[in-house]
């Protein structure tokens, strides 16, 4: 029959104390190194096993969180073993035991330890976990002690014992009682860390959420200096009227500038058009942006809405404006001036409510100069000029955009892939002569390419460009050769050095037409003057 614990016959061996000492020791040198209770408690049934021959033991513990008899719709909660030593993984999971139900139980219950002396002679012994038939044939005891936190009984800590030992069943009931209290804190431990960790979670991710919100406005991120100033200039003109020009080397996020403008104005609601003009062929200019009527030209079969009536009561992007031909800048001059349009092909002056944010990588104050772009339409674009910053100008913001990268390539490719420490900080020491789009490519390919899921240094160096191709700033004016007068290809009132044709060319990024506008030549001299410049060189 099971009972408190009693005085018993064997008489204390100065051997098992010095066992006792040996198991406390290295159990406090466990939760001096851990305060897992997994790796702690498990260690410390194996110890009880080993140095005193208790055996099979087992920590039983109700769900995380709630104690075993917990009232959940009139119910109570089952406790089941969590660690053991000496049971196989199917007897640990035959161990689960309901509030009040043989020893196990009533010790959840009752919160009093409980020593059965032998498990033959009580009926409340259940054996669930280890069959009779499994157990040594000889006397076999059983105990089982309450684990508490707060005062709340939340676990027993229980074992096997051969009865025929020589040593005090109370001797192993008072070392089991200590092995039960350790259990206790580092369980009420475990859960003043959980609790605190999920706090800290908490308030990091507000505190991540926040700084996101502060780091992303308007879809731009980063937190610079020269961003914010940016920033801070385009939201104060935001409400005015007057046409914007954003000025800034490639790359460095005009249209999201332009959108951004657009949405905290109160054109917000209105349709947003943008337009490349560095894209659309001079014979196809004033078609699309002015529309066309029906019969304008052959192949017109209907008339065709333009992007200035397209943006009615909203914004128009005119990016790298520098582009667009003197002839059309005529004529959108004239349509900024007096808020109409003409359609190609038509009579009729339809009015129309636009604001224009024009972008350009170019020094329009030389274009004026050499004669490329009008001057009035400049002084007509030039009433509120924003310029962006480069990627160099800001490389704090450059961790920022490597992670946001990062995490839009993996999502959009199904990759998962991370940058170290370190490829961070080269990141942030690269020149970047293509800026943000620059950056975003080389994430995008790395992402693609990489041989490991975490990029070191070296694997990154791969996807680096070998050469930083030299970008003037968008506020130093380029020195460009001024347009001189057309002339025959064997008539050269200029000759050109291959490496000046060459410059120009690569500033132009391979376009032989941008190149040869440049130079105040056609696209053929340009063409044939590289040419005999190589075959001569």
């Amino acid at each position: 029959m099971a009972s408190t614990p009693t005085p018993s016959t064997p008489l204390p061996d100065p051997q098992w104390r010095a066992q006792e000492l040996l198991l406390m020791r290295e159990v406090m040198r466990l939760i001096g190194k851990s305060l897992a209770p997994g790796v702690v408690m498990r260690e410390m049934l194996h110890l009880m096993s080993e140095l005193l021959g208790l055996n099979r033991g087992r920590i039983v513990l109700a769900e995380p969180g709630r104690a075993p008899h917990a009232p959940e719709h009139g119910e109570t909660t089952p406790a089941r073993i969590c660690f053991a030593y000496g049971l196989t993984q199917a007897e640990m999971a035959r161990g689960v035991y309901a509030q009040g139900v043989g020893i196990t139980g009533r010790v959840l219950a009752t919160g009093q330890p409980i020593l059965v002396q032998d498990i033959d002679a009580e009926p409340q012994f259940l054996a669930r976990a280890v069959p009779r038939d499994q157990l040594p044939p000889e006397t076999v005891a059983f105990m089982a002690l309450p684990i508490d936190v707060n005062g709340q009984t939340v676990g027993v800590l229980a074992c096997h014992r051969i009865r025929g030992r020589r040593r005090h069943l109370n001797d192993d009931m008072a070392l089991l009682k200590i092995l039960a209290t350790l259990a206790g804190q580092i369980l009420q431990l475990q859960a003043l860390v959980q609790e605190k960790t999920r706090a800290l979670e908490t308030r990091n991710a507000l505190l991540t959420h926040a700084l996101d919100a502060a780091a992303v406005r308007y879809g731009i991120i980063g937190s610079s200096s020269a961003l914010l100033q940016a920033l801070s200039e385009l939201e104060r003109v935001s409400q005015a009227q007057a046409s914007v020009l954003l000025l800034g080397e490639s790359g460095t996020g005009k249209e999201l500038f332009a959108r951004a403008l657009h949405l905290s104005s109160q054109r917000r609601d209105a349709p947003f058009i943008k337009v490349n003009c560095a894209a659309i062929p001079d014979t196809l200019f004033e078609s699309e942006l002015f529309g066309y009527e029906r019969g304008a030209f052959t192949g017109a079969a209907s008339a065709r809405v333009g992007w200035f009536e397209q943006a009615d009561r909203g914004t128009i992007f005119l990016d790298e404006i520098g582009d667009m031909p003197l002839a059309m800048q005529t004529k959108l001059l004239r349509t900024l001036q007096e808020g109409t349009i003409v359609r190609l092909g038509g009579k009729r002056e339809i009015k129309v409510d636009v604001r224009l944010v024009a972008a350009t990588h170019r020094d329009l104050e030389t274009e004026v100069t050499n004669g490329t772009f009008r001057r009035d339409l400049f002084y007509r674009l030039n009433v509120i000029p924003i310029r962006l910053p480069s990627l160099r100008e800001r490389r704090e913001d450059i961790h920022t955009l490597a992670i946001h990268f990062v995490n839009r390539a993996n999502q959009a490719n199904q990759r998962n892939v991370h940058l170290s420490s370190a490829a961070l900080a080269r990141l942030e020491s690269h020149p970047w002569p293509g800026n943000i789009r620059e950056l975003g490519n080389v994430i995008e390919r790395l992402v693609l390419l990489a041989d490991s899921p975490l990029v070191s240094v070296a694997e990154l160096e791969r996807f680096l460009p070998r050469e930083a191709v030299n970008v003037p700033d968008a506020s130093t004016p380029t020195d460009f050769p001024r347009p001189g007068p057309l002339v025959r290809d064997y008539l050269p009132a200029h000759s050109h050095t291959i490496e000046e044709l060459q410059r120009t060319l690569d500033l132009h990024r391979g376009n032989q037409s941008r190149a040869a506008q440049a130079l105040g030549l056609t696209v053929r001299q340009f063409g044939y003057r590289l040419r005999k410049s190589k075959l001569g060189a």
